[in-house]
Formats: structure tokens, sequence, C-alpha cells
């Protein structure tokens, strides 16, 4: 029986000390991994050839994932890999989003981008200015893509979003060749979480210390804004959101990202409390028995004055905060062509949209603060 148990110990360590072979060490997860620590919709993996974008959340509602193989070298033995294959970094880029564009701006690969959809859209100055030297083509108005003056620019990828599993122009485009990555960052239920695609457009540039770096210093920010607002003595009620078709009102649902910054600003958001992740759909009489005392009303719809909103409807002089003067718009913050910068801009810093509303709400607490996406309605 001794004579067994050597013999048995002895085959375990000569099969242990085999050396393993190239593509088991090419499969071999490094784990050095670059951490999500907030957004849900995609992950990132490494390996020893190459790296693994998995865009978990499409789009909404998805049942499927997409992977993604980059890497900065054709190696033959990548082809045994399932997944899309992306060269990296990527040279030639289409987006489709304005919120791509300040992820691109803070990782200094703005002129990588050679395409994008309705580019009176896009307020930052310094994109703007390749947009204005024809270095950024027009390439259609969102799901409308012009797929002719996309082939002809033969970007290496697309940023796309999609609301579905279908969007035919981008179908085209992945069926000629070019790799369409879809970006899911509206998907995401909480501020830091569509901050944190910035980590995307990272690894897609060989930048990842880069993004994880800008990243930091955001989450930072923001927490410690979150952490200022906690010291106040006194939480004002919040109303939001405006009638959008007849007698229905549509504000933040309760756990959404909107509802998220309210709560981190240390206010009370009347509807909290409610369901859902997106947004609500109430009636007029529902929301002028909770909402009319409110304190402050941030983000009234799209209006930009308060006399456009009594011109839509009259009602709207009921609420206190309407009467006291206590409205907040994003809506007259645009860039030269009228893009709204809020939109554009506060996916990626949601650390001064924070600000925004602590200013609002406590503007005791950030005295030497000046608002950056909204500003007081007249």
């Amino acid at each position: 029986m001794k004579q067994f148990l050597k013999l048995f110990i002895l085959s375990i360590l000569l099969t242990n000390c085999k050396p393993k072979n190239s593509n088991s060490i090419q499969q071999e997860q490094n784990k050095q991994s670059l951490q999500i620590k907030y957004a849900k919709g995609f992950d990132i993996q490494y390996f020893k050839n190459y790296k693994k974008l998995i865009i978990k959340s499409p789009y909404q509602n998805s049942k499927e994932q997409f992977e993604f193989i980059l890497s900065d070298s054709n190696n033959n033995e990548l082809q045994t890999v399932s997944g899309t294959k992306i060269n990296t970094p990527i040279q030639k880029v289409v987006v489709t989003s304005t919120t791509h564009i300040p992820m691109l701006e803070l990782l200094g690969v703005e002129n990588t981008l050679i395409g994008f959809p309705h580019t009176k859209y896009v307020s930052s100055p310094k994109t703007r200015k390749l947009i204005d030297a024809n270095l950024v083509k027009e390439v259609g108005v969102k799901s409308s893509l012009n797929t002719e003056v996309l082939l002809d620019l033969n970007p290496d990828v697309i940023i796309g979003f999609s609301m579905t599993n279908s969007n035919k122009s981008l179908n085209i485009i992945e069926k000629s060749g070019v790799p369409v990555v879809l970006n899911g960052d509206w998907l995401e239920e909480t501020p830091l979480g569509r901050a944190e695609w910035i980590k995307f457009f990272g690894v897609l540039y060989n930048k990842e210390k880069e993004a994880d770096s800008i990243f930091n210093a955001i989450e930072n920010n923001y927490n410690k804004a979150k952490d200022i607002a906690s010291k106040a003595t006194y939480s004002p009620t919040i109303l939001s959101g405006a009638i959008m078709s007849k007698d229905i009102w549509n504000l933040p649902a309760g756990k959404s990202f909107v509802a998220q910054f309210l709560t981190d600003a240390n206010t009370k958001y009347l509807w909290k409390d409610s369901e859902g992740k997106g947004s609500l759909s109430i009636s007029f009489e529902s929301i002028l028995d909770t909402g009319k005392a409110a304190d402050i009303w941030i983000a009234p719809g799209y209006f930009s004055s308060k006399k456009q909103m009594l011109s839509k409807n009259s009602n709207y002089k009921d609420f206190n905060a309407f009467k006291n003067n206590q409205l907040y718009t994003f809506a007259n913050k645009v860039g030269k062509t009228g893009g709204v910068i809020y939109f554009e801009l506060g996916p990626t810093r949601p650390d001064l949209v924070l600000k925004d509303i602590i200013k609002i709400t406590h503007p005791e607490l950030l005295k030497e603060y000046t608002l950056t996406f909204f500003e007081k309605m007249n």
C-alpha cells in the first residue's frame, strides 16, 4: 500500500509539472483585470494575447450579450477564440451618441472621431472645431444612418446604441465587416455606473490606466460632494418633471439614477419610494396633490422659462415652487449649435451634476461653486 501511495503521489507531481501548451497559456486569464465597480452593462477580461470586451446589456431588456476580442496583433491563435475581432488601439471611430464625445476627449483621442449622426447636437468646443473643419462627417440621424457614407469612411469600429435587438442600419454595416459595438451606458441605474463607461473606451484605445485614473477622480469628487451634502441640517422637498401629453406628468422613478442624485444630495424626493428605474407617468391631479407644496422644482421638462410653461398649461402656477421662483432648468445651457450640454457631459461628470443639485438645495454648503448644467428659471 505504501508503495502504491508513493507511485500515486509521484504521478500527480509529474502531471502538474508538465508544461502547459501554448493554447492553454493563451486562454489563461490574467488576474490584473481592470476592475468594474459600478457599471453592470459591460465587463473586461484580460488574457495573455488578447483582451475580451463583454457587452452584457446591449439594449433594453436584452437576454443576449456580445463578446469582442481585442488585440494589437493578428495572432493566428486568436482565430480559435470566439467573438468579433477588433484591432486595438482603434484609429478611426464613428460614435452615435453625444454622451460618447466627452469620454473621447478626456482620453485625448477625439481626433480619431471621423463620423457622427446629426452633428449639430454636439456641444463641446473641442469636437465642434473638428466638425467645422470637416474632419467629422455627418452620417445620418440616429437610427437612420447613411450606410453608404459609413462604408466610405471605413471606420475601425462603430460605437452604436439601440433600443432593441434590431437596427437595420447597424446590421447592414456589421454584415459589411465593420465591427459594431453597442454602448449601453444609458441603461445604467446609477450615476457612477454611467460614468464608468469611460473604461469601455479606455480598453478600445489601450488606455486603461488613463481611463481608470479619470474615473477614480470623478468617483472621488462625487463621494466628497455626497459627504458634504450629508452635513446639511435641512432636506428640502423636491418636485421634478412636467406634463408631457394631455394631463399626464412624467418624472423620475424612485430607483432611477436621477432619484439617486437627489438622495445623494440629501434632499427629500417626493417619489423616492416609487417602483421603477426609469420614469413614471402620473396624472396631473396626483402630482398636484403630492407636489404642490414642494420646496424646489428641479428639471421641469424641457421648458426654459416660466412664461413658456404657463403658455402650455396655466396650472403650473399652482405649485409653491413656481410661486416662490424655485425652479431650475438645464434647458438654457446649450452649445453653439443648440445641443443641451447636460445631456452630453452630464453622464460622464456625475460629480458636477451632484454639485449642481447641492448648490441648488443647500447653497450654504458650496458657496464658491458655480452651476455647471442648471440655472434658475425666470
